[in-house]
């Protein structure tokens, strides 16, 4: 434990930030380090007394409260290669009852890898998690440590969406048959809800909610519940999407990108039945986290969606009207590798920067 605490750094709550301030469309603000030393941070969610949980790719969970930070134990073991391991992590709005988490990670199966969601309560203490289970393992299998997904959303009636990329197996995006590039729902204790759109469809994975993604690692509700992914393209054709139960999203048939040979992708840019993207980028900006913002403390960016850049360091800001549009991007030496992104309980904005190792805290300048 002395040699973690040497490493790491919970900065803001021990009143040793040293924020940076940049302008931004609605003013000047500030973006203040949370935590420092982070190897592959993947996702932050918050718990109700103020804590923090992060995931790390390698495998490490860290729960983070009043200046310290303590590793915790029980995780299960993950796939950690190329974009495979402990991925997303979900605090359900009962957490302060239940004491549960919801996790993600690409978990060792039979054919090598899959995606995984995973349930645990987190003790008292936050240093282990206590009655772990798998809540689905999806047959999204392969020996390549790509396109694994996968971010988890609480519905409002309490279901769990969750997106499983297509483990590059282009055409099994197409098949219901299998958990390859979709968005699945279960319930809590892993059943299937009976309105799923698949439920009684012969050959059809009955978790599943959307299907034809490519790799999804992005995804949250607005403030009507209505659920919005962003995914991976290949070169071009990074997507946001409105999701829709039963919807076909098109990949590989159709897409805005090429391969990255350069090569043509499917069919064009569109097909019956197949659903058109509500905002695409080309050149891709390599998406990942996403939130919409409430407007809490800039009534400006109210109902505004954020998604994290991987590639291009910043953050995008997009306006929904009409349609969708790319409105800002805020960059700054911490936007390096942003992956995740989540709006905290006091409005402000936190981010996770892979470059930099490191949890920031976007708030208002001064």
């Amino acid at each position: 434990m002395r040699h973690f605490l040497m490493t790491f750094a919970f900065l803001l709550h021990a009143g040793l930030a040293t924020g940076a301030d940049i302008d931004t469309s609605t003013g000047r603000v500030s973006i203040e380090p949370v935590v420092r030393g982070l190897n592959e941070p993947w996702a932050v969610g918050f718990l109700p007394d103020g804590g923090v949980l992060i995931t790390e790719r390698g495998g490490r969970l860290l729960f983070a409260r009043d200046g310290a930070i303590t590793p915790v134990r029980n995780v299960p073991a993950v796939f950690a290669r190329g974009q495979g391991g402990l991925l997303d992590v979900l605090v359900p709005r009962d957490f302060a009852q239940t004491r549960e988490v919801l996790f993600t990670y690409a978990g060792r199966v039979s054919g090598g890898a899959a995606t995984v969601i995973g349930r645990a309560r987190l003790s008292e203490d936050g240093s282990r998690l206590e009655d772990v289970s798998n809540l689905l393992e999806m047959n999204n299998t392969g020996s390549r440590g790509n396109h694994f997904g996968s971010r988890l959303v609480e519905a409002r009636d309490g279901t769990i969406f969750a997106t499983a990329g297509e483990r590059n197996d282009r055409p099994a995006a197409q098949d219901t048959g299998n958990h390859n590039g979709t968005v699945v729902r279960i319930n809590r204790d892993g059943s299937v809800p009976a309105d799923n759109p698949f439920v009684g469809v012969a050959g059809a994975r009955p978790e599943i909610w959307s299907y034809g993604h490519r790799n999804p690692q992005g995804a949250t509700l607005d403030e009507t519940g209505q659920l919005w992914t962003v995914e991976h393209g290949a070169r071009g054709g990074d997507e946001i999407n409105r999701i829709a139960p039963g919807a076909n999203y098109g990949w590989p048939v159709i897409s805005y990108g090429t391969h990255y040979s350069g090569a043509r992708i499917g069919e064009g840019t569109s097909m019956p039945g197949m659903e058109q993207p509500a905002l695409y980028w080309d050149p891709s900006i390599a998406p990942s986290g996403m939130m919409v913002y409430s407007g809490r403390l800039w009534p400006e960016w109210r109902g505004d969606i954020f998604v994290g850049s991987l590639k291009f360091d910043m953050i995008s800001r997009v306006e929904r009207g009409t349609g969708l549009s790319e409105a800002e991007r805020i960059s700054s030496p911490e936007t390096i590798r942003v992956r995740d992104i989540r709006e905290a309980p006091d409005g402000s904005i936190w981010f996770l920067s892979v470059g930099e190792g490191a949890l920031y805290r976007i708030a208002p300048a001064g």
